[in-house]
C-alpha cells in the first residue's frame, strides 16, 4: 500500500486530501495529514469573529469532523525534520510531547502556510498582535473585552498594513467599537490595497471614510512601545497613544520550509515546482500554497492566496494520483476569479474577473455564498447554511435582537 504524507492542514493541504481520498484508486493510500493545530481555519471568514457575526465552529472546525469517514488519518503535531533522501517525516506527537513518530512516504505534499513576520520593527514582538490564527483572532478578542469592559472614552487601535487584511480588520473593528473606537490604518504604500481591482479600491475608500478611519499612507511604523506607537511620515515622525495594535504587513515561510534541502528562489526562498506542482528535481514531492513559488500562463508569480491554493489542491491530489498509477501529469492553470473583500457588518465588495464591481448587501451575500460553497465538506456546508439562515430567524422570535454581540 502506497503511503501520502501531507504537510499542513490548511486550504492546500486539507483540500487535497479530500480530494485524494475521492479518487478512483485501485488500491486505496494511506493519506496522512498532518497539522500542529486541531482545526482548520477558514481564514477569509476570520473577521467575522470579531463582530460576532459568525461563530468559531463555523469557520474552525476541527479536522476530526471535518475527516470523518473519509479514510484520511489526521495527525497533531509538529513536524521536526523531513529526511529527503529516506523518505521519512518526523513529528513531534503533540498529545505525548516525548513521542516522535516518523512515518515513511511514497509521494510527499508540502503545504506548509507562511508567517506574519512580527520583528519586523523594534516592539512590535511584544506589542503588536497579528491576524492570521484563529488563536490571533482569539487575542485580538480578549483585548478588545478587556478595553470594553473599562468602558474607556475612546478605544485607540493602529493597524499596521493597507492590504486586504488590514482593511477588513479596521472596518470590523470600527463597527464592532462604533462610536468610543478610533481606528488608524498605516501603510507604506502611496494607497491602500495596492494589489487590488481598483472597484475594490474605490469601495473600500468610501467605507473607510464613512468610518472616519484615519489612513497614513506613505507611513511606516519606526517603533512600538507599551501604549504608544511612533510613525515615520515624510516630513517627520510623531508618537501617538495607542491601545491595540495589528500587524498585517508581510508574510514569511517557517523556520521549517526554509531549513529544507530543496532548490528555492531567490526572492523570499520559497520552492521551485514544475507547473505539475512536483518540485524540481525531485517527482516524489509536490509543493503548494505559501511554500511554493508558482506562476502563471504569463510567468507572473501568483500571490499566496486561500484562491490560489484552493485551485492547486484539485491539481495537486489528480497529479500524485496520476503519478502513482502511471498515468501523465497535468500543468497547473490558474484561473483569477475575482476578489472579495469584506467591509464592516453585513457589507463587502467584490470584483469579478477585475472586470464587474459590486459592493453593499448583494456583494456581501454573493461572498457568503461564494465561501460557503468552498468549506471543505459537504456535511460543514450543510450546517453553516443552516445555521446562516436560521440565526436571523431566531433573532426575529427573540424580539428582533441583532446578532452582531461583537464579544461573543
Amino acid at each position: 500500500m502506497s503511503r501520502i504524507c501531507i504537510l499542513g492542514g490548511g486550504f492546500g493541504g486539507l483540500y487535497t486530501a479530500l480530494q485524494l481520498a475521492q479518487l478512483p484508486w485501485t488500491v486505496q493510500p494511506e493519506i496522512i495529514l498532518i497539522d500542529r493545530h486541531d482545526r482548520f481555519v477558514f481564514s477569509p471568514l476570520l473577521y467575522e469573529l470579531i463582530t460576532g457575526e459568525l461563530e468559531t465552529w463555523e469557520i474552525a472546525p476541527t479536522f476530526s469532523e471535518l475527516l470523518t469517514g473519509t479514510g484520511i488519518e489526521f495527525v497533531q503535531g509538529n513536524v521536526t525534520a523531513v529526511d529527503i533522501v529516506n523518505s521519512q517525516v518526523s513529528v513531534i506527537n503533540s498529545l505525548l510531547p516525548t513521542q516522535v513518530l516518523n512515518f515513511r512516504y511514497d509521494r510527499l505534499v508540502l503545504a506548509i502556510g507562511g508567517e506574519t513576520p512580527i520583528d519586523l520593527v523594534p516592539g512590535a514582538l511584544e506589542y503588536a498582535i497579528p491576524f492570521k490564527t484563529l488563536a490571533n483572532a482569539q487575542r485580538l478578542q480578549l483585548r478588545l473585552h478587556q478595553l470594553e469592559q473599562s468602558k474607556p472614552e475612546k478605544i485607540r487601535v493602529c493597524i499596521a498594513g493597507a492590504g486586504s487584511s488590514g482593511v477588513e480588520l479596521a472596518c470590523k473593528i470600527s463597527d464592532r467599537l462604533q462610536g468610543v473606537g478610533r481606528v488608524r490604518l498605516v501603510d507604506r504604500n502611496q494607497t491602500i490595497l495596492t494589489n487590488s481591482p481598483i472597484s475594490n479600491r474605490l469601495a473600500a475608500e468610501r467605507s473607510l471614510a464613512s468610518r472616519d478611519i484615519w489612513t497614513d499612507l506613505s507611513t511606516s511604523v519606526e517603533r512600538i512601545d507599551d501604549g504608544e506607537i511612533t510613525l515615520n511620515y515624510l516630513n517627520g515622525t510623531d508618537t501617538l497613544p495607542v491601545d491595540i495594535v495589528m500587524w498585517t504587513v508581510g508574510s514569511n515561510l517557517s523556520k521549517l520550509a526554509r531549513s529544507l534541502n530543496l532548490p528555492q528562489s531567490s526572492g523570499r526562498g520559497q520552492i521551485l515546482t514544475e507547473p505539475t506542482l512536483q518540485v524540481k528535481g525531485h517527482n516524489q514531492i509536490f509543493a503548494l500554497g505559501d511554500i511554493a513559488e508558482c506562476r502563471d500562463a504569463s510567468g507572473q508569480i501568483l500571490p499566496a492566496t486561500a484562491q490560489v491554493a484552493f485551485q492547486q489542491a484539485q491539481y495537486c491530489a489528480r497529479n500524485v494520483w496520476a503519478s502513482l498509477n502511471q498515468h501523465p501529469l497535468t500543468n497547473f492553470t490558474y484561473l483569477a476569479l475575482g476578489e472579495f473583500i469584506s467591509l464592516g457588518i453585513d457589507n463587502a465588495a467584490m470584483s469579478v474577473f477585475g472586470r464587474f464591481g459590486l459592493e453593499g448587501m448583494p456583494a456581501n451575500i454573493a461572498r457568503r455564498l461564494a465561501y460557503l460553497l468552498r468549506m471543505p465538506t459537504l456535511s460543514h456546508q450543510v450546517k453553516v447554511g443552516f445555521n446562516w439562515v436560521s440565526r436571523p430567524l431566531l433573532d426575529l422570535v427573540r424580539g428582533g435582537g441583532t446578532h452582531h454581540k461583537g464579544n461573543r
